[in-house]
């Protein structure tokens, strides 16, 4: 591809597609940047197809199809055109537009990485969009007016590993290919810590966001839990009721701290010598856990006027105190002690 685009795509379409997520980048050593960077954007793209709520579920799932089979490479241009062609109009956010357009550069990139990396970038796009046809198989149209739940915990653990989880797995994979710090872990223990690490954070996003997807039929609080409230899927919609369904938002927030244990383990396993891998690991941890503390303590939580969600200026503070605890376990431990007890007092 021309050389060109690469820097374009990692820097200026990462940085508008994910602030949050081109900081975390930059603080990567930078070995990394190219294979995390691009994996991040094609799963960005892909879920902007699967989220294209002007078209149906059905005919998203084919352009989910056609985006898989690129993956098998070598990709065909005129199979992501089309998706640029069906899709990009429809778009409400320009940089999301940009990213459709970009795909062909994209794929082009995936395609001149080494083959170790491109496999590992492959893998964790297939999973990825397993979860995305799960969404839209299990819930309906997002105008429809209905609301439907996921059945039970066991499903809702499955969806959090397909679209969250197996990125722990490829964390670990790649970081391990390309830290040499990291060549003595055992790569099956960290890559299950990782598990816990994606579920903790993927947790954190979906008790965060449950109004805004009730108000598209999505429900991923299991519906045989709401059921032992006399709570319906539906019923959620009336923000009343969020004082009766709190026991399975606790529940859910316990479940998430019990997987916030795990990632403890991941950041603090990394030698202290690798503070770039230790700060790409620690911000989301503190902002996962400085959401859960917002949201134990939300008592409107199912009011999307009352959104729970931790400020620009919080995260550039605690970003820039990081900086120089993230040598000391000490200091990390109690830093995310304090978040914890915070959590666990108010659940």
């Amino acid at each position: 591809m021309n050389q060109g685009r690469q820097p374009r795509l990692l820097r200026d379409l990462l940085k508008g597609v994910s602030r949050s997520f081109y900081l975390t980048l930059r603080v990567l050593p930078s070995s990394l940047r190219l294979p995390v960077g691009l994996a991040y954007l094609l799963a960005r793209a892909a879920d902007t197809i699967a989220d294209t709520a002007l078209i149906s579920p059905e005919l998203r799932r084919e352009f989910i199809l056609v985006f898989r089979f690129q993956l098998r490479g070598p990709a065909r241009v005129d199979a992501l055109r089309r998706i640029e062609a069906e899709l990009t109009d429809l778009q409400t956010i320009p940089k999301e537009r940009e990213l459709l357009t970009a795909l062909p550069s994209a794929f082009a990139l995936l395609e001149s990485m080494p083959e170790p990396d491109a496999t590992l970038v492959r893998s964790v796009l297939v999973t990825l969009t397993l979860g995305m046809e799960q969404d839209l198989s299990t819930f309906p149209v997002e105008t429809s007016g209905d609301v439907v739940s996921l059945d039970d915990a066991p499903t809702l653990d499955r969806y959090i590993y397909l679209v969250a989880g197996c990125v722990g797995e490829f964390w670990t994979a790649i970081t391990m290919a390309h830290a040499h710090s990291l060549r003595k872990w055992d790569q099956e223990a960290m890559s299950q810590a990782g598990v816990r690490f994606g579920k903790a954070l993927q947790l954190t996003n979906i008790l965060r966001d449950v109004p805004k997807d009730l108000r598209i039929g999505r429900c991923y609080l299991p519906g045989i839990e709401l059921a032992q409230m006399g709570l319906s899927a539906q019923d959620l919609l009336d923000p009343e009721l969020g004082k009766v369904a709190r026991p399975v938002l606790v529940d859910w927030i316990k479940t998430a701290m019990e997987h916030y244990q795990g990632a403890e383990e991941y950041l603090l396993a990394i030698p202290r010598h690798s503070p770039r891998l230790r700060l790409a690991v620690l911000w989301p941890i503190l902002i996962g856990l400085a959401t859960l503390a917002q949201l134990v303590r939300n008592e409107n939580w199912l009011d999307p006027a009352f959104s729970t969600r931790v400020s620009r200026r919080w995260v550039y503070m605690m970003m820039a105190l990081s900086c120089p605890a993230v040598v000391s376990n000490r200091l990390l431990k109690n830093w995310i002690g304090r978040l914890r007890r915070q959590i666990i007092e108010a659940a």
